[in-house]
């Protein structure tokens, strides 16, 4: 007998891979080592053959189960540990007994008791502030949170399987006892020291960015400004009264008393009587920078200063802001105007104070006599503002001595005086008797004029057997609700239903009566009367009476406000009744009133964390076999019992027959083989419903990347790629936009430098010449020392008598070709001899000047 393995495939490999037979003996021998997360079971046909010929046979099947080993430790999930990033939860200092912190999510890829896990805290900075759940890794405080208890909390958490040996997992979650994120910041600054570094080049280029287009813009500004002040000052000076003063170098005097006088000249004004007025010309004082003189005074000139600014502005208003609520009587009181700015009612009546531009004043008006401001006119919020939140109006106060203006803003609160309403009374649904279970009917929504917490809540359907009510949120936040089939119907039996919808716009309405606390007295008369009084107490740091009244006279208990269970669960006061006589006598209850949790609040997702478009998916490698475990979706509820249970459902998916998401723990397997012809981009929706009445939902996408490698992910996830290369975008921007502005700021500075270093080296090139420099001057001035200019339109004659000194007039000698040169005793006509000889060729070269006589 010889015994032979049947040619078959298991997976894609051949069965010769896995195992192996003795032809003599028949023992199968495994070839190779097993992982039951990878293969299951091996099923394989074993052939036993004769020696006769011909040779008979016969085969078996031989099924080979894999049993699970507990080689896996746990995998978790949640808090995703990001090396030294930003990673707490915020606990807020008002946070009570069993508040929820966050939830250690974990995997096991293990099967049976190897994939049972525990939850236990290892470490913690305070044991006395939190507790780990045993089996569910819920994170609750365990007494109430203080001021004294540390900002940064960091609580170490082991995760462990039942197997034999049990495998463990380790994960740290930060806590952040806070109540704002600057104080968070301020602590936790080693988990900041990644998330820091790999911040910084981003921070040191805008700030790079920020500094050099400041620069440049500065630069820019002061040459802008110099140029404009320049161009000022020049029209100034020409439509002005006053002649043009410019700067002339030493030497040079004004011929017609407009000019500059040198330091060390001495000035002497001799008249006689037959002098003419206009022998002497002063000027006008037209600005505060010329100096005055009164030609008749010989005192010492002093410069007229101002000592106001031209550049002082008038005090900037204050703006004052109001918040009311809607609907409140004409003269209530809105706010103390003249408190406010700090005015007297006197100096208010004085100012003559009215309101002015706005286009809602008239809903408001100025007491000038008391200084307040008061309603005028009904405010609706809705007829106002609709529903954009938040609501305000705006106008301004006008003082007219002195003239003063004052914004003032009317932030207008809502109430809760619109009841939600159905656009139709009456909708009618045609189904069929054959409805499948589970079948959805989306119901019209009712709409609430009121926004917050006094708008639309959630819908009530009355009890019935075959449909329960599904609510959900909109992306803009309205809510709508869906009948969702839970009975199958029966034409026959019942044709119709008449249902009834009601939606609510808030859990209890303030007023509403809760209980009545009665007591009874057996005296008679006024000894007899009995009246109820609140005990002074504290409830959570709130007074009793911002909680609840009571009527003095009937006993009945009212609730002030509203209650949020997850914020208070149970009210504890005392009601005190007393009689009407001398001395009253008393009696005290207490009363605990339990709060009832409403289904209030949809599930949170924890995992996966939705980041918009970047890479967040999950790889399943093709040789994936039936229930992989591709990821698990973990969502928590703050409400309380049934409420919190939570369901798991496949909405939508690229491959339905692809993926399966378990009802209660989320969990996200493959249901067949993956194939090489599976795409690589699976995208699927999950939606997350709790087990209130009506159900709130909350819908989270799970990407899924069908491969064996990252780059083939990549190539097929563009449009989560989108925020790495906007993040990347962002960087070149920064570094393009430094480069431009620092190349236009350096030109700049090139620019301005070249032009300051060839003035000074043409102002070098003149000073070191023989030359004279002889720059250009206005007309009507003359140069004092013989070397100037001369109006062309003027005329000039000498008279001298017989006893004229020779001191009497002076002439220069000739220092350039430029300067006519006369004898004093010569009484022709003067001719200039033109040298074509260039004057730079040789200096102090005189002009030849001959008489005709």
């Amino acid at each position: 007998m010889s015994y032979i393995l049947e040619d078959a495939n298991i997976g894609a490999s051949p069965v010769s891979e896995y195992v192996s037979i003795n032809a003599e003996t028949g023992v199968i021998h495994a070839v190779r080592s097993f992982d039951y997360e990878q293969i299951k079971q091996l099923v394989f046909g074993v052939k036993a053959q004769d020696g006769g010929s011909p040779p008979l046979s016969s085969n078996v099947t031989v099924k080979i189960l894999i049993q699970d080993q507990n080689d896996n430790p746990p995998q978790v999930l949640y808090p995703v540990q990001t090396g030294g990033s930003l990673v707490a939860e915020m606990v807020p200092r008002s946070a009570d007994v069993g508040y929820l912190v966050t939830k250690v999510v974990a995997v096991d890829v293990d099967s049976g008791q190897n994939d049972w896990l525990s939850y236990k805290l290892q470490k913690a900075t305070d044991r006395a502030l939190f507790e780990v759940g045993l089996q569910n890794g819920e994170i609750r405080t365990i007494r109430q949170v203080t001021d004294k208890d540390a900002v940064k909390q960091r609580l170490t958490v082991i995760v462990e399987d039942n197997g034999q040996p049990s495998r463990s997992a380790t994960v740290i979650v930060n806590v952040a006892v806070a109540d704002s994120f600057p104080e968070v910041l301020s602590e936790f600054t080693d988990f900041t020291h990644d998330k820091e570094y790999n911040d910084n080049l981003t921070f040191y280029l805008v700030l790079a960015l920020a500094v050099v287009s400041f620069l440049f813009i500065t630069c820019l500004v002061v040459i802008i400004s110099v140029k404009i002040y320049r161009w000022r000052q020049s029209r100034i000076l020409y439509h002005s009264n006053l002649p043009v003063i410019p700067y002339y170098p030493p030497r040079y005097s004004d011929t017609l008393g407009t000019g500059t006088l040198q330091h060390v000249y001495n000035y002497e004004v001799c008249r006689t009587t037959d002098s003419r007025k206009s022998d002497c010309k002063f000027g006008r004082a037209g600005s505060q920078n010329v100096l005055i003189m009164d030609p008749s005074s010989t005192g010492t000139m002093q410069r007229i200063q101002s000592e106001k600014s031209i550049l002082d502005e008038p005090d900037s208003p204050l703006e004052i802001r109001y918040s009311i609520p809607e609907e409140m009587k004409k003269g209530s009181l809105i706010g103390n105007v003249a408190q406010d700015l700090g005015l007297d009612l006197k100096s208010l009546r004085s100012g003559r104070a009215r309101i002015v531009t706005g286009e809602n004043i008239h809903y408001t008006e100025l007491k000038t006599d008391k200084g307040i401001l008061v309603v005028n006119e009904r405010i609706d919020r809705e007829q106002l503002c609709g529903d954009v939140t938040p609501c305000s109006f705006s106008f301004e106060i006008l003082f007219e001595n002195p003239m003063e203006l004052h914004h003032i803003t009317i932030e207008v609160l809502d109430v809760n005086d619109h009841p939600p309403v159905f656009k139709k009374s009456d909708i009618m649904l045609d189904i069929s008797e054959s409805a499948n279970l589970g079948a959805r009917f989306v119901l019209d929504s009712a709409e609430d004029a009121d926004v917050g917490v006094n708008g639309l809540q959630n819908y009530v359907l009355t009890s019935n057997d075959h449909f329960v009510l599904k609510q959900h949120v909109n992306p803009d936040g309205s809510k709508y609700a869906e009948m969702v089939l839970q009975k199958q119907l029966d034409r026959e039996e019942v044709p119709h239903l008449s249902l009834k919808l009601i939606a609510v716009d808030e859990n209890n309405s303030p007023g509403v009566s809760v209980l009545t606390v009665s007591a009874k007295d057996p005296d008679e008369n006024q000894n007899a009367r009995i009246s109820y009084f609140l005990e002074v107490s504290d409830l959570d740091g709130s007074s009793v009476s911002q909680c609840v009244s009571v009527n003095a006279e009937s006993g009945v208990i009212h609730a002030v406000r509203l209650f949020d269970y997850e914020q208070i669960k149970q009210l504890v006061f005392v009601v005190k009744a007393q009689d009407g006589g001398s001395p009253p006598l008393s009696s005290n209850v207490t009363l605990k009133i339990l709060i009832q949790d409403q289904n209030d609040n949809p599930p949170q997702v924890l995992y996966p964390v939705q980041t918009g478009g970047s890479l967040v998916a999950e790889m399943v490698p093709r040789s994936a076999d039936v229930g992989y475990l591709v990821t698990k979706v973990v969502a928590v509820d703050v409400d309380s019992g049934q409420n919190a249970w939570l369901s798991y459902k496949l909405q939508k998916a690229t491959d339905r027959a692809l993926f399966e998401v378990g009802l209660q723990n989320g969990e996200i397997r493959t249901i067949r083989q993956v194939t090489d012809k599976d795409a690589v981009k699976q995208r699927l929706t999950v939606i997350v419903e709790d087990n209130g009445h009506p159900s709130r939902s909350a819908t989270v996408i799970v990407n899924v990347a069908v491969a064996d490698s990252f780059p083939e992910v990549l190539s097929e996830f563009t449009d989560f790629t989108h925020d790495k290369e906007y993040n990347d975008n962002l960087t070149f921007y920064l570094v393009l936009a430094l480069a431009v502005v620092s190349f236009l700021f350096i030109t700049c500075l090139v620019v301005i430098i070249s032009v300051k270093i060839y003035r000074w080296r043409q102002s070098r090139i003149l000073y070191h010449s023989n030359l004279p420099v002889i720059p250009y001057y206005p007309p009507r001035y003359s140069d004092t020392l013989g070397t100037g200019t001369l109006q062309h339109v003027y005329n000039y004659e000498v008279c001298r008598t017989t006893d004229s000194r020779k001191n009497d007039c002076k002439f220069g000698r000739a220092g350039s070709q430029n300067v006519l040169i006369m004898d004093p005793s010569s009484t022709g006509t003067m001719q200039r001899i033109q040298s074509e000889k260039s004057i730079l060729d040789e200096p102090d070269s005189p002009l030849e000047v001959s008489s005709i006589m």
